[in-house]
């Protein structure tokens, strides 16, 4: 059974840093795409960051570019997604998302990836 368990989430300030973190269990997905989206109350979900399977390529939604940092460790099958200066926008549910088709095409179409965490909550308070 292929599961994608995330952590990290939690309750900060404006300004703070979170680390999270989506361990993959079940399957590889060193070959693959792996993602981070996030879902705030009543938006849609939309993609955060994504990374190829070497790590080589990312994508980083506008509003976190230069803020957000994904990376992976393939030996240990998990991805990182390093959160610094939140911002109170920045509140969602964040989900991990993993493809098992796309490589290198980042961040790829919602329906490109497969497996999804259950997601963990990020609140950045003002």
């Amino acid at each position: 059974q292929v599961q994608l368990v995330e952590s990290g989430g939690g309750l900060v300030q404006a300004g703070d840093s979170l680390r999270l973190s989506c361990a993959a269990s079940g399957r590889t997905f060193s070959d693959n795409v792996m993602g981070w989206f996030r879902q705030a109350p009543g938006k849609e979900r939309e993609v955060v960051a994504a990374i190829s399977y070497s790590g080589g390529i990312t994508y980083y939604l506008r509003s976190v570019k230069g803020r957000f940092t994904l990376s992976r460790n393939n030996a240990n099958n998990t991805i990182y997604l390093q959160m610094n200066n939140l911002k109170p926008d920045d509140t969602a549910v964040y989900y991990c998302a993993a493809s098992t088709r796309l490589r290198t095409t980042v961040p790829g179409n919602r329906a490109d990836y497969d497996y999804w965490g259950q997601g963990t909550q990020v609140t950045v308070s003002s």
